[in-house]
């Protein structure tokens, strides 16, 4: 009888234990000074650094890169390509632009079968491989905005790279999962599988190729990527090996900058990703459209809040798949998306209670209207009230698999993010357009959305995430339970969440959602799938209020917040 009542005390804490929203909850880390969020602990622990040694954000950002390059090849990558949003202190914001591009000698129907059909080449080996864009928009970004040297911000990942690190437990998951694709590729087999017999927890991981093309890198600048002898190594193993980037594809290749898309919602001032990025189009869309549904006023994780949702992100990505392309190549039609007129009528088309089958939706626009998997995302704000938030990718997890012989890099596949065959889905599911098929030197796509949010003209959050088509719905609704419903940034990051992007007509909906909140969403008309993987992106944060840092990681995956 003695220990009946603890016995029952816990047995009720574990049953409330279970209903919670999220089996991820735990508090953000608070700071005064600096935070950097990141999805490997060492490349979070090199920003914090470099903030430390006098950086600003800039600095942090180059060096996390390049240290993810080394401890987080999943993702991490001089050999992909990826976005920066920049916010200075002073006001300034910049985008800049390193995404991937299509080689010379790619062709628009260079992934079809004799019958028309998709092949599997855009996904695995050197046919994969799209323009690499990292090493120069990380220059960039330095050059303009930053304060310390290019030799200086390497050093940390020259460091990893020719001492080892620890492999964690997460990083050796990891390869052993795609240790078949890899080990079809003898240069990825030996250095990242250790020719077959796979790295153990906790063992040191050197990688003196990778170091030495660091070095290259960090003595004669992007040059030496695009140029030098690290591009003549490439360019040779492409012709060798049946690729397609040739040395100039190399040299033609530049980072840009462009203006951020900007938009307000509720007294908050959204900074976000413009075209190749179709995130930030669409969380303007989607924030427009929920506004004046009321659908705040259900609690977070009611049917009705997910149902309207649902039905925000069903409507944009009907639109996206449509219009959004390469800027360069496409006339976007951001302006008509965002109109006010046809906002409302996307609102208005929003049954209050039941789905709207995705085939009874359409792009939106009249004719006319246009105008003249796997990734990794991290955050950083700095002391001086810079903020820097950066997503980039490899693609698919260890991108295309192909490891270059004597530079020790991943090399994305990229060209998967394009339209092999517009109408027919990509590696995410996506069905896309001609506004995105495939024509050299053009940017595919990406789903990729850095964003920062302001509060009365000063940062307030800075958030994205990797997860392929998910990205943008994941930063959504991140940013509406910190706005809307008050959440801290990692009760808003734990909380469960949904995903509808049109085709596939099926909503995908993460652990967590109570039954009860699943079978009115099923009675709504909803078909329903657990996601698979059964995590729906993972975002990295920085909340700024008061004075304080509060750094939100998200335990779906591998990472921390550290601050000071």
């Amino acid at each position: 009888m003695k220990n009946s009542l603890p016995l029952k005390f816990l047995s009720i804490a574990l049953i409330f234990a279970l209903l919670l929203p999220s089996s991820y909850a735990h508090d953000p880390v608070y700071a005064r000074k600096g935070m950097v969020v990141a999805q490997e602990p060492l490349a979070a622990d090199v920003g914090v650094a470099v903030l430390k040694s006098g950086g600003n954000a800039v600095d942090a950002a180059v060096a996390v890169g390049f240290a993810l390059a080394v401890t987080y090849p999943f993702a991490g990558n001089i050999g992909g390509g990826g976005f920066v949003l920049i916010r200075m202190a002073d006001g300034h914001t910049t985008f800049i632009d390193f995404r991937e591009k299509a080689p010379r000698k790619a062709t628009h129907d260079m992934y079809l079968d004799a019958s028309g059909n998709p092949t599997k080449d855009s996904l695995l080996g050197w046919r994969a491989v799209g323009v690499p864009g990292t090493v120069r928009g990380l220059e960039l970004a330095l050059k303009k905005y930053g304060t310390k040297p290019w030799t200086e911000v390497l050093q940390p990942a020259i460091q990893l790279a020719s001492s080892g690190f620890p492999v964690s437990y997460s990083l050796m998951r990891s390869l052993k999962a795609n240790a078949d694709p890899l080990s079809q590729f003898p240069e990825a087999k030996r250095i990242f599988l250790k020719g077959g017999a796979f790295y153990n927890w906790n063992e040191n991981f050197q990688q003196p190729e990778l170091a030495r093309t660091l070095e290259r890198i960090a003595h004669n600048g992007a040059k030496e990527f695009y140029e030098g002898e690290t591009a003549h190594i490439l360019a040779r193993e492409m012709e060798k090996n049946g690729g397609l980037i040739s040395l100039d594809d190399l040299r033609e290749y530049q980072a840009v900058e462009r203006k951020p898309l900007e938009g307000d919602y509720k007294g908050y001032h959204i900074l976000s990703s413009p075209p190749p990025s179709s995130g930030g189009v669409g969380i303007l869309q989607m924030l427009a459209m929920l506004d004046g549904t009321g659908y705040e006023k259900s609690h977070a994780g009611s049917a009705t809040a997910y149902h309207y949702l649902a039905e925000a992100m069903r409507r944009y990505y009907a639109d996206r798949n449509e219009y959004l392309g390469d800027p360069d190549f496409v006339k976007n039609p951001i302006a008509a998306m965002l109109d006010p007129t046809y906002i409302t009528a996307r609102r208005e088309s929003i049954d209050p209670v039941l789905a709207t089958p995705s085939d009874l939706i359409r792009p939106g626009l009249p004719p006319g209207a246009a105008e003249g998997s796997d990734t990794t995302h991290y955050s950083i704000a700095d002391e001086q009230g810079n903020v820097v938030a950066v997503t980039y990718t490899l693609n698919a997890g260890y991108g295309s698999k192909v490891t270059v012989p004597e530079a020790g890099f991943l090399l994305n596949d990229e060209m998967d993010d394009f339209a092999a065959k517009p109408g027919a889905p990509n590696l995410f599911g996506l069905v896309q357009g001609e506004s995105n098929s495939i024509a050299p030197g053009r940017r595919p796509l990406s789903s990729m959305v850095p964003t920062i949010v302001l509060k009365d003209g000063k940062p307030f959050l800075v958030l994205g995430a990797p997860g392929g088509s998910q990205i943008i719905t994941a930063v959504l609704q991140v940013m509406l339970y910190v706005i809307d419903f008050g959440m801290n940034i990692q009760d808003a990051i734990d909380f469960p969440r949904v995903h509808h992007q049109w085709k596939p007509d099926r909503l995908d909906i993460e652990r967590g959602i109570s039954p009860d909140t699943i079978a009115l969403l099923k009675k709504a008309g909803y078909p329903i799938e657990e996601s698979k993987p059964a995590v729906i992106a993972r975002v990295e944060a920085i909340l700024i209020s008061d004075g304080w840092l509060q750094g939100g990681h998200d335990e779906r995956g591998s990472g921390k917040a550290a601050g000071y």
